[in-house]
């Protein structure tokens, strides 16, 4: 399956280039992202006018012209399922990834969202059929919302509990995580510590 990275700067404050460990957030998620087993490329949805930037660091940039996230992603979407990741999550498990896209394929519904227990939708750490999400953002727009985590609004989607995933493992939550500044950074560093080298952070089918 592909996986698109969204790393569209819409505010000011956003960096998807911050360092972590001395490489910039997206490539870390990006690398950890290619480590599960059931995603075969990826492709990192950037500012048109950033494009050489990320050149540097992505694999594969894929340079949109958009005023914010659902503008930008819509015009990127690939025409088969993908899973979708924000670029600032360094911590995404690959084990997660992996379990995600193989109940995805068990049932093929229109998207597959983790939920937690107070209803928030990780909107972007989830596997979503083209077609159902851009009918789904064309519909926020026209209704006048421009945050992504509306487009759940317009899904017929299946949700999967994070709470449930995380009794099994509590390594699950981590995945989720995102950095916004120099203290989500130390977390992170002090975090890759830890899970590097246990076996249930590693990939598998």
């Amino acid at each position: 399956m592909k996986s698109l990275i969204l790393a569209f700067q819409e505010k000011k404050w956003e960096n998807y280039t911050i360092p972590v460990n001395g490489e910039p957030v997206v490539k870390l998620t990006e690398r950890r992202l290619l480590m599960s087993k059931r995603i075969d490329e990826a492709l990192t949805v950037v500012r048109k006018d950033r494009l050489k930037i990320y050149s540097l660091y992505v694999i594969k940039p894929i340079p949109v012209s958009a005023k914010n996230k659902m503008g930008a992603l819509l015009k990127a979407l690939p025409d088969e399922p993908f899973f979708l990741v924000e670029g600032n999550m360094p911590l995404v498990m690959p084990f997660l990834v992996n379990y995600l896209v193989g109940l995805f394929y068990e049932s093929e519904p229109e998207a597959l969202i983790p939920v937690w227990k107070d209803g928030k939708a990780e909107v972007t750490h989830a596997v979503y059929g083209p077609d159902a999400l851009r009918r789904a953002i064309e519909a926020a727009l026209a209704e006048g919302y421009r945050g992504l985590g509306k487009i759940t609004e317009f899904l017929d989607y299946e949700p999967v509990s994070i709470e449930e995933l995380a009794r099994r493992n509590p390594k699950v939550t981590l995945s989720f995580f995102k950095v916004r500044n120099s203290f989500d950074v130390r977390f992170v560093e002090e975090t890759l510590k830890k899970i590097e080298g246990d076996p249930k952070t590693r990939p598998s089918s």
